[in-house]
């Protein structure tokens, strides 16, 4: 190879490290851009330890689905039930400003798929719902958190929960609502949450 077309090799694969690195940070800006501009519901952070948190949540309004089927394909279903309720697919009128995070749980032998509801519609009515969609206001609660990065599988949020429960024994905390997941990007990041 002559020392010119190893000198373009080198220049085009900088070029594309680069470029590479520029479309990353983009992306993660986008990320970050879009993580601000979400609704969340408000919590006091009641104890803070490592990446356990007990939160005091407020009452809050969610629309809900529940779907058969192994977990990831329930939830994805529930997930797309719900959007096309907030995006207005499934219904007329305005769309619903979309929130974080996404909850599910197993409910019987189905999944149940929840967005919380912008706090707009606390004390209103959001637009009726399909036949597939559910809203439901949520009493005010304490949760424990446990938060994790990476594939949200069968096997992690076992051991995340598995986790969290030696960590509520060791304070000794019962939990005593169902096992929630919460996640901010659908099957990459969650949380799991027992509620007290």
């Amino acid at each position: 190879m002559t020392e010119m077309k190893a000198m373009e090799l080198k220049v085009d694969q900088r070029a594309k490290w680069i470029g590479g690195g520029i479309a990353v940070a983009a992306a993660a800006g986008a990320a970050a851009w879009w993580a601000t501009r979400v609704e969340t519901p408000p919590y006091t952070l009641v104890l803070k330890d490592g990446a356990v948190e007990v939160r005091a949540y407020g009452a809050m309004k969610v629309a809900n689905t529940r779907v058969t089927g192994p977990r990831e394909e329930a939830l994805s279903q529930g997930f797309r039930n719900l959007a096309d309720y907030i995006f207005a697919n499934s219904r007329d009128g305005e769309k619903i400003a979309m929130t974080a995070p996404v909850l599910s749980d197993a409910d019987g032998n189905k999944w149940r798929t929840r967005f919380v509801l912008p706090q707009t519609y606390l004390d209103t009515d959001p637009p009726a719902p399909p036949a597939d969609v559910e809203i439901e206001t949520l009493k005010g609660r304490r949760v424990a958190a446990i938060r994790f990065a990476g594939r949200a599988d069968d096997l992690m949020l076992a051991e995340r929960e598995a986790a969290l429960r030696v960590w509520l024994e060791e304070y000794g905390l019962k939990a005593t609502g169902s096992n929630m997941r919460s996640t901010t990007r659908p099957s990459y990041r969650g949380r799991f949450a027992a509620t007290r």
